[in-house]
């Protein structure tokens, strides 16, 4: 973090890449370092963080006073696991039209926000996938070498790893635009990742954001918008070996069964409009 870089020629930016975050700040460094290689500049960051500690803040805030996109930073006292709410609120706050969904554990390809903002699309969601890197391949992977173009090569690196069994899901990571390859990577919409999709702003308002009565992680999350904005008529479009990720190692979280109640009671209701999202789940947060 001691190298000062050019600043973005953004004013109205035409994405907003919003970055769900708690603490890891070695991981969301390796990420916002991703998006300083990106080959479309005219967008903004927020980081929609669920609580981190003093530490990470701090190290947030010393990054923003170098960073050369326009970065924002959204917080709410860790009360838990609230991811959905702080996400709300960072869609409120978004100044673009168009929104880009990212973990703070996933790196994006130079050409991610190029990706998704050339597939854009009113009343589409698009859909991409990730590479899953291993501890090794993440351990090497630092800010400095994501910063002198490791990412350019990144894909030679990580099939050679994935042959070694180490990473796993490298033919995500083969980008094919204008590549004779791309008969072989037919585009089937096989879900939506939380991690990595996109959608006009007014078309997650249509169903009031996000469902906050999720309070536990890797439940319910990506499976609640996916259903809801298919109930709404969006139709959903795949970007997979066109939005790349690389998702850096960490252990598997646990499934806790109180959000799969949540959603189970989702999946019987049937409606695409949450009456625990933006607009109805109380907006103290966001004043």
């Amino acid at each position: 973090m001691q190298a000062k870089f050019p600043k973005f020629p953004v004013n109205t930016p035409a994405a907003s890449v919003i970055i769900s975050i708690y603490n890891k700040f070695n991981y969301l460094e390796r990420v916002l370092a991703g998006f300083e290689q990106q080959s479309r500049t005219d967008f903004e960051v927020i980081l929609a963080d669920d609580g981190s500690n003093g530490e990470t803040l701090a190290a947030i805030r010393q990054y923003q006073q170098q960073a050369p996109y326009p970065l924002r930073h959204v917080w709410h006292e860790d009360k838990g696991f609230r991811k959905t709410r702080i996400m709300n609120k960072a869609v409120v706050a978004a100044e673009a039209s168009f929104l880009i969904f990212v973990d703070g554990d996933c790196i994006p390809h130079p050409r991610f926000v190029e990706e998704h903002l050339a597939h854009a699309r009113e009343g589409v969601v698009l859909c991409g996938r990730r590479a899953n890197l291993s501890d090794k391949l993440t351990h090497w992977l630092t800010p400095e070498r994501i910063r002198q173009g490791a990412l350019q090569h990144m894909t030679g690196r990580l099939l050679w790893d994935s042959v070694a069994g180490q990473s796993r899901d490298a033919e995500k990571a083969i980008y094919i635009r204008n590549s004779p390859l791309k008969p072989l990577f037919p585009q089937k919409f096989k879900g939506l990742l939380g991690c990595n999709f996109s959608l006009y702003k007014k078309d997650l308002l249509d169903i009031n954001g996000f469902d906050e009565r999720y309070e536990a992680p890797a439940a319910g999350e990506d499976t609640d918008p996916e259903y809801r904005l298919g109930w709404a008529g969006k139709k959903f479009v795949s970007v997979k070996n066109y939005a790349i990720q690389y998702h850096l190692y960490h252990k598997l979280l646990p499934r806790p069964e109180q959000s799969q109640r949540v959603l189970a009671q989702v999946l019987k209701e049937r409606k695409a409009y949450s009456r625990y999202g933006i607009q109805q789940a109380g907006r103290e947060s966001l004043s």
